[in-house]
């Protein structure tokens, strides 16, 4: 452990179930890297992702972002590649980045969009953007033929959320500068999409444990039953 963690994990009671707005000041106390830390959002859920009717999974837009800037790669054909460029896409084509990606083992992306004409294609590159979480899918917004509202959607901090196979959802809410009131809103925001996404099928508690942390310093543990104060 390096010594600004242990300096931050004395600031922290691991036996103490924290509101979210006093989890937030601590995450943003206990940043003590020299760059802009983000602040991310774990939450373990009360579902079983083995089975298909407990996933959750889906799109939020964040009120204030992520602070991160976002690399669109946008699968499309005809006038819909001049409505993704003019709406801010970073790379837009076919075959020609089916054929980067597969030869040159190429990324330089962080959201793939597709309008579903071309999932053909897509759909060929399953196995390498699958384990990556970049593959396009309708219930997060990123297969449509409306890739000017899904590009715009993305660059104002959209984030996606899924459930793995641990039962954890993780989801950065933004970054240390951004102050507590910004994360804030940013983690009210994200917690309602997830207590709304809860399957029928889930029983018991459904939020088993909530934890917010900075990128370098110690997990923060919330009250579930205060998520929303």
């Amino acid at each position: 452990m390096g010594k600004n963690y242990v300096e931050s994990a004395k600031l922290v009671d691991k036996s103490v179930l924290y509101s979210s707005q006093e989890a937030l000041e601590l995450a943003v106390k206990t940043a003590k890297a020299k760059f802009d830390e983000t602040i991310e959002l774990h939450v373990k859920l009360g579902v079983d992702p083995r089975h298909a009717d407990q996933q959750v999974r889906g799109a939020v837009v964040l009120p204030h972002g992520t602070g991160k800037t976002v690399r669109v790669l946008v699968f499309a054909k005809g006038a819909k590649v001049a409505e993704a460029e003019e709406a801010g896409a970073d790379y837009v084509g076919a075959e020609e980045y089916l054929d980067k990606i597969q030869k040159e083992n190429w990324f330089e992306f962080d959201v793939v969009v597709a309008t579903p004409d071309m999932m053909g294609v897509v759909g060929r590159l399953g196995r390498v953007l699958g384990p990556k979480g970049l593959m396009p899918n309708p219930k997060s917004g990123t297969v449509t033929f409306d890739v000017a509202k899904a590009i715009a959607d993305i660059k104002a901090g959209k984030v996606e959320y899924r459930v793995d196979k641990t039962s954890i959802v993780h989801v950065p809410i933004g970054k240390k500068s951004f102050g507590e009131e910004k994360l804030k809103d940013n983690f009210k925001t994200l917690m309602e999409a997830l207590i709304k996404a809860k399957p029928a099928a889930a029983k018991g508690q459904y939020l088993k444990s909530v934890t917010v942390a900075s990128t370098m310093g110690p997990g923060i543990k919330i009250n579930p039953a205060k998520v929303i104060d």
